[in-house]
């Protein structure tokens, strides 16, 4: 049969609907995932995973991989166009920007610590006459820290040619989805603990029905998801912001391809991966720009936050669909054992640095960890069991926290290639990262964010 059009993207857009639907529903009515409050996108991919490798439905995982990279750079740049808000929650700008400070230098910590775990089990296994790929280990953090979409950018960047590592990106997906299984199945039990011990601020007395369920019901009470700034004789709101959203991308496209006609070839292709950075920069100027004009008020927070969440939610679903099972079983033992070593090291460091701040300890405690091992919208699911309707100012901070974490997170970025930029050894790259946690660890000492055990 000669089908005229092309269809396999919007199958694999439908494919990945059915198994959204598909988590929501389990979602709803199993209490084990109530429990742990795994998302419905999380237990959607692991359905879709299954049901790919026993050949039920038809995608291939190079269409999912372009999926997920693409909505990876829609969620930064849709999160560069979200305006800001103003804030009536209690505490001082000072204590906002100290906690956001204090969340920037933690995540300065986490992601060296987790690429010294990963390289340190390439080296061993090197002396047990085992090679693995020189960054195979520092996948970890890329898959834990910074999420799927840069261990997927990342990872497709490192299987070119010139690089030579094959299948990097089925296990940078991996070890993200490790680190999403981490913040759940540790990270819930981990704010049930503080509320039982009674650290958190505004302790709830139930988690709502409908948050664990992951559906309102008939009678509750809905939230608005956002207001409308155009009219609809004219064109409708969302497809306003869209509109926005491609805007964005083109400008970024030009931008990368410019700059990579000016490159040598290694760093041309290593820009590419990086898209979704340079996409917040620009999502960020176009903001700037329509603030000066005065025409910001066109964009609204709720319709835009929606886009991120939805670009988000298909992204977790589409990146753990796309892990070829096959090619993970292969190093399944050194992704096991990395993956572990990071979520126990993990835990420690951030529930004993968490331990001994100054105010909201469990809050940002549990917000960070959420942070370091999946993303920052799993670092504000944990926030909102301990601070359900986010009375404290943890929130903000989580927000505030990537403008002061932006220049850690870029120098780990290229540290994480340089074996495959510039040539440098293994021994050397761990000790650059082990100097970047040493510097962060130094500074919340000297900014006296590290003090005794508070009760």
């Amino acid at each position: 049969m000669n089908i005229p059009f092309p269809f396999e993207p919007l199958l694999c857009f439908g494919w990945l609907g059915i198994m959204m639907l598909a988590g929501i529903v389990l979602r709803a009515k199993l209490t084990f995932f109530q429990r742990f409050l795994i998302p419905s996108c999380l237990i959607g991919g692991m359905i879709g995973i299954v049901l790919l490798h026993l050949g039920v439905m038809k995608v291939s995982p190079s269409m999912l991989e372009t999926f997920a990279y693409h909505l990876f750079i829609i969620s930064f740049i849709s999160l560069g166009l979200t305006p800001g808000e103003k804030s009536e929650k209690p505490g001082s700008g000072k204590d906002i920007v100290r906690g956001a400070v204090w969340m920037a230098l933690i995540e300065g910590i986490t992601l060296p610590l987790q690429a010294l775990i990963g390289g340190g089990v390439v080296i061993v296994y090197g002396l047990f006459g085992s090679e693995l790929f020189p960054t195979f280990g520092f996948l970890a953090p890329l898959g834990f820290t910074e999420g799927p979409g840069q261990a997927l950018s990342i990872g497709k960047v490192w299987e070119q040619p010139e690089f030579g590592f094959q299948f990097a990106a089925t296990i940078g997906l991996a070890f993200a989805a490790a680190g999403y299984i981490a913040a759940f199945l540790v990270g819930v039990p981990l704010c049930n603990r503080g509320i039982r011990k009674g650290q958190a601020v505004n302790a709830p007395r139930a988690l709502p029905r409908a948050f664990l369920r992951g559906l309102s019901g008939k009678d509750e009470p809905k939230e608005s998801a956002g207001l409308q700034t155009t009219h609809s004789g004219n064109v409708d709101t969302l497809a306003f912001h869209l509109s926005l959203v491609g805007l964005v991308y083109i400008l970024t496209y030009a931008l990368i391809e410019f700059a990579a006609g000016m490159m040598q070839p290694k760093m041309a292709d290593m820009l590419w991966g990086f898209f979704f950075f340079a996409g917040l920069f620009v999502a960020l100027l176009v903001r700037f720009v329509m603030t000066k004009i005065g025409v910001i008020h066109t964009v609204d927070r709720g319709i835009q936050r929606r886009i991120t969440g939805w670009s988000v939610d298909f992204l977790i679903v589409s990146t753990v669909m796309a892990i070829q099972l096959v090619v993970l079983w292969d190093y399944i033992v050194p992704v096991l054992l990395i993956s572990i070593l990071c979520t126990v090291a993990t835990t420690m460091v951030i529930v004993y640095l968490g331990n001994r701040i100054w105010s909201n300890n469990l809050e940002r405690m549990v917000a960070m960890y959420g942070t370091c091992t999946g993303t920052v919208s799993t670092g504000l699911l944990l926030l909102r069991i301990v601070d359900p309707e986010f009375k404290t100012q943890t929130a903000l901070e989580l927000g505030l926290m990537n403008i002061f974490v932006a220049p850690i997170v870029l120098g780990a970025m290229l540290m994480v290639s340089a074996p495959l930029l510039w040539n440098w050894s293994l021994g050397f790259t761990m000790l650059m990262f082990l100097i970047m946690m040493v510097a962060c660890l130094a500074a919340i000492k000297l900014l006296n964010m590290w003090g005794p055990k508070r009760a």
